[in-house]
């Protein structure tokens, strides 16, 4: 049987979740029935990631109106390419990837939908031209995923499939600690330094976006240092809302205590020094960030939202609080700081039952279950 030539697009070349699941699928697929390509913007770290895995890398141009070059630049490149499998990972790749799809005649398309985030869009026109754009781009698209059960719930309650195309894949993440060789032990060591020793460290990875919650982050986190003075925070992440928050951490005068890294590539070295993991998001997907502070073992507190809920068990693997309630985070946090033997406990149990639950290779399995399905369907 030959191999089938798979296409994984995304828009931006950086290193959020979509792109990591993204790359996670690139580098297990079994290369003995998939021929892998990338597709995406050019000149960010998700291509350098594939340029290691010795994948052919296909940069597309992104601009303000996609409309014209993303579509032209698109069909000529998937014309060409043979693909049987385009696989579109978020909006802006999967409105005009699917589009060129069709237009080249590509036999199996598959879109996976990382957080329906448009229903949660302030605009309710905004809302609705989205959901209209879905359910049109879904009656040509073989199948959409959905990474969390409640957007799967989310997805049929509004229509924006036909139920037999949608399916249900969750985000997974590998189960082994990074290892711990001599160049990150080092790197770490480099990091702690921007810290206070025997401080305890509370942090969040987010992008900067109003999703992320994270301006309730920062105020939670003048709560809590009112009563752990010598308490350190960290972001990492970058985003929209940059300036934004740096202005609430200038105005609320935690420029001392709380340090703001940007994007990092090296995030998951950060998320080792963390004493507490916070997720303040107002909506997710699946967040894979949190299974990952839980392979560290790290105590978690998260808002209580879809997505979260289905990782953690409130008050056995991590702590749930409302979204958007700075006061109720700070509490959570105080919680474990002030009883690390509880803190110890739940970071175990997260570590030992969430990885279990959200593993890599079940990822992979029904991802190529169902390209395989798919393609047989079409007498590839």
């Amino acid at each position: 049987m030959r191999r089938l030539r798979v296409l994984e697009m995304i828009d931006k070349p950086s290193l959020g979740g979509g792109q990591a699941v993204l790359l996670a699928l690139a580098r297990h697929l079994d290369r003995s029935r998939f021929d892998i390509s990338v597709c995406a913007g050019s000149g960010g770290p998700l291509e350098e990631e594939v340029g290691k895995l010795g994948l052919s890398y296909l940069p597309v141009r992104f601009g303000k109106n996609p409309r014209t070059v993303f579509r032209r630049d698109l069909v000529r490149l998937l014309s060409s390419g043979r693909f049987d499998v385009v696989h579109t990972h978020g909006g802006i790749a999967g409105l005009f990837g699917r589009r060129a799809a069709r237009k080249a005649g590509i036999p199996v398309v598959v879109h996976t939908l990382h957080g329906i985030h448009y229903l949660h869009y302030r605009n309710p026109a905004l809302r609705r031209i989205y959901i209209a754009l879905e359910r049109a781009m879904s009656r040509t698209t073989s199948a959409v995923v959905c990474v969390s059960q409640a957007d799967l719930a989310a997805a049929g309650r509004h229509r924006l499939a036909p139920p037999d195309r949608l399916r249900l894949i969750r985000n997974g993440v590998a189960f082994a600690e990074p290892a711990a060789d001599a160049e990150r032990i080092r790197r770490i060591s480099e990091l702690r330094l921007h810290l206070r020793p025997h401080a305890p460290v509370i942090g969040t990875v987010a992008r900067l976006h109003r999703q992320k919650g994270v301006e309730y982050f920062v105020r939670a986190a003048a709560a809590v240092l009112k009563k752990r003075p010598e308490a350190t925070f960290v972001v990492v992440g970058g985003g929209p809302l940059e300036d934004r928050i740096k202005a609430v951490v200038a105005r609320l005068g935690l420029a001392e205590r709380m340090i703001l890294t940007g994007e990092r590539s090296d995030a998951l070295d950060w998320l080792s020094l963390f004493d507490v993991f916070v997720l303040p998001s107002l909506w997710e997907g699946l967040p894979l960030v949190l299974i990952e502070a839980a392979i560290l073992g790290r105590p978690l507190v998260a808002t209580d939202i879809d997505g979260t809920r289905e990782i953690i068990r409130d008050g056995e693997t991590g702590l749930l609080v409302p979204p958007a309630e700075p006061a109720a985070l700070a509490g959570a946090v105080l919680r474990l700081l002030d009883d690390p033997g509880f803190a110890r406990r739940i970071g175990e149990a997260a570590r030992r039952d969430i990885p279990a639950a959200f593993s890599l290779e079940r990822m992979v399995d029904e991802t190529e279950r169902l390209y395989l399905d798919l393609a047989a369907a079409k007498g590839l």
